[in-house]
């Protein structure tokens, strides 16, 4: 129980910090450790993420201190809200091609690992590359649905790709791309949540498990938020880098071991 708890504790952390949602670090992990199936593990990865960044936004709008752009951050959500609901049915069409829950995984991970090497590749080389700045509404909406179908399939909450697409296509710096990142990951989480439980497919888990995630989901939201008030970006930047590097060798690890079990 302990290691369920310190997992998505020291994850939302992280996740709060970089607004990459923790989900980036806690649906590897767990895998890694082979604690539950593959489908519950994403199951509590998504409803621990949407505790935290539920909490994180929230708390944001009632300080008024949110860095949210509602212009271009509500057609984000509005359209990661959709891809949410089409990331489950992705994931529940590829589990249904494979027997072993290993294999299953396995895709999981190799899709992480791929999207994970791509972010850090053009995090460190951001400064040479030239940024747009996106209004059209029916384009925001259009870049949410992809965010909202990677994050829902691959169960974590939104991960290192929003922030990349929120630098590329908005001109947005680390801070208020993490804020941003995490109200885009409240909409699609929740529409992913919803969907599971209107079409009865929740996996077996176990209730002390969820609750204990939750609650070190939102502890690690209000550590982490007031950590990314002491950062500055570089330093916020560091941290994003230094973790991708880690969830990429994670799922190197994962991908092995799905293919070899």
């Amino acid at each position: 129980m302990m290691i369920f708890f310190l997992v998505s504790f020291f994850a939302s952390v992280v996740g709060a910090i970089c607004g990459i949602g923790g989900g980036v670090v806690i649906k590897p992990v767990l895998d890694m450790l082979g604690l539950e199936t593959v489908t519950t593990i994403s199951f509590l990865s998504g409803c621990t993420v949407l505790s935290m960044s539920c909490y994180s936004v929230a708390r944001s709008l009632a300080k008024g201190d949110s860095e949210v752009d509602v212009r271009t951050g509500t057609p984000l959500a509005v359209g990661a809200a959709f891809g949410g609901l089409a990331g489950k049915q992705l994931f529940d069409l590829v589990k249904s091609w494979f027997d072993n829950q290993g294999a299953v995984g396995a895709v999981q991970a190799g899709c992480l690992g791929v999207i994970t090497l791509g972010t850090l590749v053009y995090t460190w080389n951001k400064n040479r590359i030239a940024t747009h700045k996106v209004s059209a509404p029916a384009v925001c909406v259009v870049i949410g649905l992809m965010l909202g179908v990677m994050s829902s399939f691959l169960g974590i909450g939104g991960g290192p790709i929003n922030l990349v697409v929120l630098y590329f296509f908005f001109s947005m710096d680390t801070k208020t791309a993490a804020s941003n990142s995490l109200y885009i990951i409240l909409f699609s989480q929740l529409a992913s949540l919803l969907t599971t439980l209107f079409t009865h497919t929740v996996p077996p888990f176990h209730w002390p498990v969820l609750l204990v995630m939750v609650g070190g989901g939102v502890g690690g939201g209000v550590v982490g938020r007031m950590l990314n008030k002491r950062m500055d970006n570089k330093l916020v930047e560091r941290l994003f880098i230094g973790l991708m590097g880690l969830i990429v060798v994670i799922c190197v690890y994962n991908v092995w071991r799905g293919i070899s079990g």
